[in-house]
C-alpha cells in the first residue's frame, strides 16, 4: 500500500518499544510503561508503522485471539505530521488485513476518542450503544 505523498512509507512491522512509548505519549494518549511494552508489543497480531525519513511518525496494531476477537488499538500519529492522511493510511491497512485475515463471525472492535470517531466511521465502525457499552478497568497507573 502506497501514499500519494512518498515521503512517507507505511510499513508492516510491529513498533519499536521506543517509538510506541514515544508515540502514545506525543500524540495525547495514555502512557505506557516500558515493562508493559515489552510485554505486549510481541503479542501484537498485526500491526503497521509509517516513517517519515528515519523516524516512525505513525503507528497501529491489531490485537486479540486470532480466531473471535480482534480489537484495533494504538492508532497514533505524531502531530508534527497530522493532517497529511496517515490516520486514513493506517486505517486502511488494518481494515484490510481484518477483511482478508479474520475468520466467518470474528468481532472486530476498537475505542474511539473524541473525533477519531468519525475517521472510524469512514471504514464502517459502527457505534454500539445502547445495546452494549465499553467499559474499563484502571488496574495500575503507568
Amino acid at each position: 500500500m502506497q501514499h500519494e505523498n512518498p515521503d512517507y512509507q507505511l510499513h508492516i512491522e510491529t513498533p519499536t518499544v521506543e517509538d510506541y512509548r514515544r508515540l502514545r505519549l506525543i500524540a495525547g494518549m495514555s502512557p505506557k510503561s516500558e515493562e508493559a511494552a515489552l510485554r505486549g508489543l510481541p503479542n501484537t497480531l498485526f500491526a503497521v508503522t509509517i516513517h517519515f525519513q528515519d523516524e516512525t511518525v505513525g503507528m497501529g496494531r491489531i490485537v486479540g485471539d486470532g480466531g473471535c476477537f480482534y480489537q484495533i488499538v494504538d492508532i497514533a500519529v505524531d502531530p508534527a505530521h497530522q493532517g497529511k492522511g496517515l490516520g486514513k493510511m493506517i486505517m486502511a491497512a488494518l481494515v484490510d488485513y481484518v477483511k482478508t485475515e479474520t475468520p466467518a463471525g470474528a468481532y472486530i472492535s476498537l475505542i474511539a476518542d473524541g473525533p477519531a470517531q468519525y475517521l472510524y466511521a469512514k471504514y464502517g465502525f459502527e457505534p454500539v450503544t445502547p445495546a452494549s457499552i465499553g467499559m474499563a478497568l484502571p488496574v495500575r497507573k503507568a
